[in-house]
């Protein structure tokens, strides 16, 4: 009989079931599971988010639909109150160091980036993540909105996450940026709402080099132009 693997499958073959277990193991708290277990939370939570179920009943309801397939995935029987008082009650700090694990083993093939540099070249930007403020009340936003912001530094090598934090969706994301460790000689691209030119003049001190949109009110004075073709798009 013909053996096909499916789309999940191939994507869970990349998290080592031994190294999960052993983290697992590490972030428990309280008794032992008797028919449950952290990799079936994970696995339910990982469908969830592929497949865009939008509340419990419909994730379980959906895996339900797909019991026979479950098997293969290592996963257990996923009643709707076990699977949320699990992701009430254990910690998170699992998947955060399985993210890191997976991130570690991804930078490590990570092609380099496209441009003639020879340091590091950082794309910074935030996105506004939208969040119920009766489910999460202390996610204030606007005043009848929750949300949180996402803050992401990729690196420009294989396009991966080096510096990244969630605020509240008030936050700007200047602050952010402030407290970047950024190293010397390096590049950093933003847009323009990380203007701050009391900024500016610290990377600029610190030997950060730094692409940004001006504002259409800006004030520039140029010290030095440089003669050469101009690409498509630059003014000046």
């Amino acid at each position: 009989m013909a053996h096909n693997s499916t789309v999940l499958n191939q994507v869970v073959s990349f998290f080592k079931r031994h190294e999960f277990e052993s983290l697992a193991r590490k972030h428990h708290v309280g008794g032992s599971f008797r028919s449950f277990n952290r990799w079936t939370q994970f696995m339910a939570l990982l469908v969830g988010q592929l497949s865009g179920r939008k509340t419990l009943r419909d994730l379980v309801e959906n895996l339900a639909a797909q019991g026979q397939k479950l098997y293969h995935l290592g996963m257990k029987k996923v009643p709707r109150t076990t699977l949320a008082r699990v992701n009430e009650e254990q910690p998170h700090q699992l998947y955060k160091e399985l993210f890191h694990k997976m991130l570690g083993r991804c930078q490590a093939i990570a092609p380099k980036n496209r441009f003639k540099l020879n340091t590091k070249l950082f794309l910074l930007d935030a996105t506004i993540i939208k969040l119920s403020l009766d489910v999460f009340p202390w996610a204030t936003y606007q005043q009848k909105k929750g949300a949180v912001k996402l803050h992401v530094g990729l690196s420009a090598d294989g396009y991966l996450p080096e510096f990244f934090d969630m605020t509240t969706g008030k936050e700007h994301e200047i602050n952010w940026a402030r407290a970047l460790k950024l190293p010397a000689g390096s590049f950093a691209v933003f847009d323009r709402g990380y203007t701050d030119y009391t900024w500016y003049q610290t990377l600029t001190s610190n030997g950060i080099f730094f692409v940004a949109r001006l504002k259409d009110n800006a004030l520039v004075e140029y010290f030095k132009k440089r003669r050469g073709r101009k690409a498509k798009g630059v003014v000046s």
